[in-house]
C-alpha cells in the first residue's frame, strides 16, 4: 500500500469574516451550501447553477470527468426528468480550508424521490426511492469551483428492481465512447486538499486505508455499537460486520494504492449538539480479482472513489467511532470489472 502524507492543518471557520469573497447573505460555509443547494435542486432554479458554479469547473464523479458548466445544468435537469419529485434532505455539512486557497464542504444527503420519468435508468417504474450522496467542493470567491460527487446509484437500481451489475451491463451497452479515465480532472484553480492533523482524523483514515487494503483491522476503531451505512443501503451493525464490509471490497481488489484525497476534521459542538466528525475522500486502485463485494469472472484494473463521514464517542479515555456513511458507486465499479468483458 503507496504511503500517503497527512501533513497540514484544517483551519476552523464559523464567523462572517472567514467568508471573505462571499455575497453577504451567506453567514458561513455550512449556510452558502445549504442555501445554494436548496434553490437549485428544491427551488427548480436550474440555470442559478451559472451563478454558483464556475465555468470551468472540475466535476469528477466515480464513472469520469467533466470540466464545464453546462455538463452540470445538464446533469441535474436529466435527474430530475426521472425523478421530478427529488427533494434533497442535508444531513451534514463537513467544512475545511480558508478563503485565500478555498474552502472545502463535505455535503452529506438523503434523496427521497420517486421513479417517474425514462431515462437512463430505464422505463418509468413509480417507485419510492432513498438514495445518499456526498458531494466534496470546493468554494471559492462565492462559486463552486472543483467538485467530486459519489451517489449511491446502486442504491438506485436495487429499488427499482434491478442490481448494481445489471445496471452497470445496461449503461455499458448505451454507452458510445470509452468510459473517462477516473484520473484527476483538470481543475481551473490550484487548491492543495485539505489534511487534518488531528489524530482522531489520521488514525481513521489510515485504519480504513488498512481494512481496504486487506491488511487488517483496528479493533479499537469502533465503539461495539457502531453502525455503518454502506453502499446500496445497506447497513451494518457492530465491529465485526463493519469490518466484513470492507473485507468484502478488499476481496475484490489486489491494491496497488490507497490514496487519502482530503480529510476534514470538525471537533465537538456544544452549540449544535454535535459530536466531533470527520470527512474523508480516498481512491483505491489495483486489478480486479473477481471475489468479494464484486464477485465475477472479469479481470480488469479498478479505480474506486470514496467519500465517507464518521461521527465519534468518547468511550473512557478513547475517542471511537459511533456512525459511519460509507459511499461507494457499486455501478460504476461494476461497468470497470464488467468493460469490454463478454455476458457473464
Amino acid at each position: 500500500m503507496k504511503p500517503t502524507s497527512l501533513a497540514s492543518t484544517t483551519p476552523a471557520l464559523h464567523s462572517s469574516a472567514a467568508m471573505q469573497g462571499f455575497h453577504a447573505e451567506f453567514r458561513n460555509l455550512d449556510d452558502y451550501i445549504r442555501v445554494i443547494t436548496d434553490r437549485i435542486w428544491e427551488g427548480r432554479q436550474i440555470e442559478t447553477i451559472r451563478d454558483y458554479y464556475s465555468n470551468p469547473c472540475g466535476v469528477i464523479t466515480p464513472a469520469g470527468a467533466t470540466t464545464d458548466v453546462q455538463s452540470v445544468i445538464d446533469g441535474t435537469k436529466a435527474t430530475l426528468a426521472q425523478f421530478p419529485d427529488r427533494r434533497l434532505l442535508a444531513e451534514d455539512v463537513i467544512e475545511a480550508g480558508n478563503a485565500q486557497e478555498g474552502f472545502l464542504s463535505s455535503h452529506r444527503i438523503i434523496s427521497t424521490m420517486t421513479h417517474l420519468g425514462d431515462g437512463n435508468f430505464g422505463k418509468a417504474t413509480g417507485k419510492k426511492i432513498h438514495v445518499r450522496t456526498v458531494a466534496d467542493c470546493v468554494c471559492k470567491d462565492n462559486r463552486i469551483v472543483h467538485e467530486w460527487l459519489v451517489r449511491d446509484q446502486g442504491a438506485i437500481a436495487q429499488a427499482i428492481g434491478s442490481t448494481p451489475q445489471e445496471m452497470a451491463r445496461q449503461w455499458l451497452s448505451q454507452r458510445d465512447k470509452p468510459l473517462l479515465p477516473l484520473s484527476q480532472a483538470p481543475a481551473p484553480i490550484w487548491w492543495r486538499n485539505p489534511m487534518s492533523d488531528e489524530p482522531m482524523a489520521q488514525r481513521y483514515a489510515q485504519s480504513v486505508g488498512r481494512m481496504l487494503s486487506g491488511l487488517g483491522n483496528d479493533d479499537a476503531l469502533y465503539d461495539e455499537a457502531a453502525c455503518s451505512l454502506g453502499p446500496t443501503n445497506s447497513i451494518h451493525y457492530g465491529r465485526l460486520e463493519i469490518q466484513g464490509f470492507y473485507a468484502s471490497i478488499a476481496q475484490s481488489i489486489t491494491v496497488e494504492s490507497y490514496d487519502i484525497e482530503s480529510i476534514a476534521f470538525m471537533p465537538a459542538s456544544s452549540a449544535v449538539g454535535r459530536p466531533p466528525r470527520v470527512a474523508l475522500r480516498w481512491r483505491l486502485k489495483g486489478q480486479h480479482t473477481g471475489a468479494g463485494r464484486y464477485a465475477g469472472s472479469a479481470r480488469n484494473s479498478l479505480d474506486i472513489l470514496g467519500i465517507q463521514h464518521a461521527e465519534f464517542v468518547k468511550i473512557g479515555k478513547a475517542w471511537q467511532v459511533h456512525r459511519e456513511w460509507v459511499l461507494v458507486d457499486d455501478v460504476a465499479v461494476w461497468m470497470q470489472a464488467l468493460d469490454g468483458t463478454a455476458e457473464e
